[in-house]
């Protein structure tokens, strides 16, 4: 009988392919799993691969400056110590060069230049990592000997604590130059993501907040900021992902000097990925191979660390406002 001439309902309409949400389940469920597999993958290699340094030195490889592939001593000092002290100058310098750039785009320029200047500066995240390592090198680094490092060794060599951190001979290579280079690399992807957060700000908070007398800043601090920490945050650690992981134009600029005689700023250096590119054709199988194996396992736990504390501070922020509220 039919149900719509009995007073009931009008039938339900049979679903055409039942089986298209079953396909769409199960490779999104194969894509979520097939990422935690081969990070995993990642990392049992690494282990696996690192493990006769691992057995032999232990922690005390964190902490050891001596690299000698002669004599088979090896230690990871110097090498975390140049991949950490170039990627924070690196953020130093980029995280407020971005957020001007990224206010500018949003909140200051006028419209017929918004989209040129933007477009521009994504055109640099383009440009090879190679070529800003020779720009460095046959540059940069001989006008920061000649304009930066030879008028700060003058004016500050006699301070006690500034004379060390510009000790050295000024030849333009060393962990300020890595830094300066890796700050100019990671600007337009902290950027461009800036603004990009910056512009999903609902335009009626920041109209109201100027109507009621609010300055930029005032609505940059108050309005914008609040409303996208999320994705600013996301943005420097993007940034830092990107420094901490800089392979080729770290190698041209640092130096690649296995040595950590003082802390200076102009002082050649070595960093993890700079190390790994240089001895990894030429090493040994054994004790070498593995200890770059080992910095390579150490990089991949710093960059976790990373995104650790990124996530126990939006974590924290997001408790604050709940507590104000």
């Amino acid at each position: 009988m039919d149900k719509t001439a009995s007073g009931g309902g009008p039938p339900e309409r049979a679903r055409r392919v039942p089986w298209a949400d079953a396909v769409f389940s199960f490779a999104a469920h194969s894509a979520a799993w097939l990422t935690l597999a081969l990070l995993a993958g990642i990392i049992i290699s690494l282990t696996i691969s690192a493990w006769p340094a691992i057995s032999t030195y232990g922690l005390s490889f964190f902490v050891n400056a001596e690299w000698d592939p002669v004599e088979e001593k090896f230690g990871g000092l110097v090498m975390i110590y140049g991949t950490l002290a170039t990627s924070f100058i690196a953020l130093l310098i980029a995280v407020p060069v971005s957020f001007g750039i990224a206010l500018f785009l949003t909140e200051l320029s006028p419209n017929w230049l918004r989209r040129p200047l933007g477009t521009a500066i994504e055109l640099l995240a383009a440009v090879p990592s190679i070529v800003y390592g020779m720009w460095g090198l046959l540059v940069f680094g001989p006008l920061l000997a000649k304009y930066v490092q030879a008028p700060a060794q003058y004016l500050l060599s006699d301070v006690p604590v500034l004379g060390a951190l510009v000790s050295g001979a000024p030849v333009g290579i060393g962990i300020l130059s890595a830094g300066i280079i890796l700050a100019i690399m990671v600007i337009p992807f902290i950027a461009s993501v800036m603004r990009d957060v910056f512009e999903t700000t609902p335009g009626m908070l920041k109209e109201s907040s100027y109507a009621l007398g609010a300055t930029t800043w005032e609505v940059v601090s108050q309005v914008v900021l609040p409303y996208t920490k999320s994705g600013v945050i996301g943005a420097i650690m993007l940034g830092l992902g990107r420094a901490l992981g800089e392979t080729m134009a770290v190698t041209f600029v640092i130096g690649n000097f296995n040595q950590l005689d003082n802390l200076s700023l102009f002082a050649a250096a070595n960093s993890i990925t700079s190390a790994i590119a240089n001895e990894f054709a030429e090493a040994a199988p054994g004790l070498h191979q593995a200890s770059l194996m080992y910095l390579g396992l150490i990089l991949f736990l710093i960059t976790f660390c990373v995104l650790g504390l990124s996530k126990i501070l939006l974590n924290q922020l997001q408790r604050g406002e709940g507590s104000r509220t």
